[in-house]
């Protein structure tokens, strides 16, 4: 299983303390059962966090009519909004839902040029929060190209406090290619124009790199 780089860190220190707390419960628990069971919870939670930041290899075909999605996870919303920050006209938003279960590599939706990349501090609610988009830690990024600009925005959870993004304004970037991480649970709001035909419906899961959830008409 290939590891995310983002977790490189996070991963050795907890080996550390989980591994020194197993090797501490078996030798000063009593009675050796219970010793036994915390151990194993400590193993099990490492598990977790390495599972966290796998990086699974993804096939994009690219074309440029798809709009893929930038995230695994399950879609929780489909509607009609008024974009402010930059497009500044009406859209279609389409938000995905990841769980700490899920894979948090995060892809470009289409290929073009990146004309805007920013990040916003902001607050921790939780993810599926109605201002979540508008309030929470997030970035913006808009990819524009000959079918028109697709804005999406990592936003951070209630758990998720680190997003990292790896694109910059003038940028080149490929559909399907790795632009970010979102440490722990959070979501991923993609921006449509109006005109696109939706391929995905409230509760579908997806596959970041892979899923069409949007096509340009």
């Amino acid at each position: 299983m290939r590891i995310h780089k983002e977790g490189f860190i996070i991963i050795f220190i907890a080996s550390i303390i989980c591994i020194g707390l197993a090797l501490l419960f078996m030798q000063f628990i009593k009675p050796v059962w219970i010793a036994q069971i915390l151990s194993l919870a400590a193993i099990v939670f490492l598990v977790l966090v390495i599972q966290f930041f796998r990086d699974p290899a993804r096939y994009t075909a690219v074309n440029e009519d798809h709009i893929i999605a930038p995230a695994d996870g399950k879609v929780v919303v489909i509607e009609d909004i008024e974009e402010g920050e930059f497009l500044k006209d009406k859209r279609k938003q389409i938000s995905i839902f990841m769980s700490p279960l899920n894979v948090h590599v995060n892809r470009n939706p289409i290929s073009g040029t990146v004309a805007y990349a920013k990040y916003h501090p902001g607050k921790y609610l939780v993810a599926w929060h109605p201002k979540a988009s508008t309030e929470n830690e997030r970035t913006t990024i808009v990819i524009k190209n000959s079918y028109g600009s697709i804005l999406f925005r990592q936003i951070a959870g209630a758990v998720a406090r680190r997003i990292r993004f790896y694109v910059k304004e003038g940028q080149e970037v490929k559909q399907g290619a790795q632009m970010g991480f979102i440490k722990f649970g959070s979501r991923v709001d993609v921006i449509c124009p109006e005109n696109v035909k939706i391929n995905v419906k409230i509760g579908d899961n997806v596959r970041g790199g892979e899923t069409v959830i949007a096509e340009f008409v």
